[in-house]
């Protein structure tokens, strides 16, 4: 193994829409905050293959990697200090991904979670028994196979993850261990799974979770005359404005406190205590968003007008990882004995 320097964190991106305020408070904060800790050296990559399980557009696909890209740069990452990269431009991956699935039993693939849950979707379908594997393609079946290779090929140690992804985690360590124990050496690093963003989880505009898959997001970068409309749009109750409100009852409130400072987030609660319009209420949320969005609103729209500054930043980020990506599968050839 290598000789032990900083830490390795790696962070999955997955480019299936436009990044949300969601995606702001649970991942991309707590995730920048990890690459300023100078014991931890950060990689960040856009798992754009992984997307190919829904994404067959190609159009589309370039649209959201770029997308995505230029959130994470417009909302503070730094290039020179951490590594941005797609997972397209590392062929080791794919090359690990093969050799990772050999050292992978099928009834490990029957549990992912992604499985599971295609599989109950079709049986409360009323798919017959012998066809509940129904619109499952091999790319979802193999999913944590080529998760595993995405980070076991940056040597990472942690892996920052909602409580649901735990199981890609632990499933990669479970191949590398197979391997090492296999070969009689530690040629793969076990990662570990680090927690995150569990006290993060923001509701959308209709009170259940944000995600792009209910439509009830708060998108980051609209302009401002959207981003006002969609506060708006935030599912209120009929309390009259003298009325007081319960800020813990309150979309309006969680998104605030999630944004706002503290000091910031008392003197509302205090006029939600006093009794508050809800048209007030949706004003003093977007005031607090426009302010802390409108200048990596304009890095994110300069960005997205020239593109080719995007695709420079990620392919100068695959440069740096394959550097690590081509000796940790040179210590995975040399082990089960395919030469260079």
């Amino acid at each position: 193994m290598p000789p032990a320097m900083a830490r390795v964190s790696l962070t999955g991106i997955k480019p299936t829409g436009t990044p949300h305020l969601g995606n702001f408070t649970g991942a991309i904060t707590p995730a920048l905050k990890l690459a300023d800790d100078p014991g931890t050296s950060s990689y960040y990559f856009i798992a754009d293959y992984h997307a190919l399980t829904t994404i067959h557009d190609q159009t589309e696909m370039r649209q959201l990697v770029r997308e995505v890209a230029a959130t994470w740069l417009a909302c503070g990452l730094d290039p020179e200090k951490t590594v941005l990269y797609c997972q397209s431009d590392i062929p080791e991956v794919f090359e690990l991904a093969w050799v990772l699935a050999c050292f992978c039993p099928k009834g490990w693939m029957n549990k992912a979670h992604a499985y599971k849950a295609m599989v109950q979707k079709n049986r409360d379908a009323g798919q017959d028994a012998d066809d509940l594997d129904a619109g499952v393609g091999m790319g979802l079946y193999t999913y944590p196979v080529l998760m595993a290779a995405d980070i076991i090929i940056v040597d990472a140690d942690l892996v920052p993850v909602g409580k649901d992804q735990i199981q890609h985690v632990e499933l990669a360590r479970d191949m590398a261990q197979r391997l090492n124990n296999t070969y009689g050496a530690d040629v793969l690093k076990l990662p570990e799974a680090m927690v995150q963003g569990q006290d993060e989880t923001l509701p959308g505009l209709d009170g259940r979770k944000m995600s792009k898959s209910y439509g009830n997001t708060l998108p980051l970068f609209v302009p401002a005359k959207k981003l006002k409309k969609a506060v708006n749009q935030i599912v209120t109750d009929s309390t009259p404005p003298e009325a007081p409100k319960d800020p813990a009852s309150s979309t309006v409130f969680k998104i605030y406190e999630k944004v706002a400072t503290p000091a910031q987030i008392e003197e509302l609660r205090g006029r939600y205590a006093e009794g508050i319009g809800w048209g007030h209420a949706k004003a003093a949320l977007f005031e607090v968003l426009d302010a802390q969005l409108s200048g990596p609103r304009a890095v994110y729209e300069e960005l997205m007008a020239h593109p080719e500054r995007i695709d420079e930043v990620l392919h100068d980020g695959a440069a740096r990882v394959r550097t690590t990506a081509q000796a940790v599968l040179g210590r995975v050839r040399e082990a089960i004995g395919i030469q260079r």
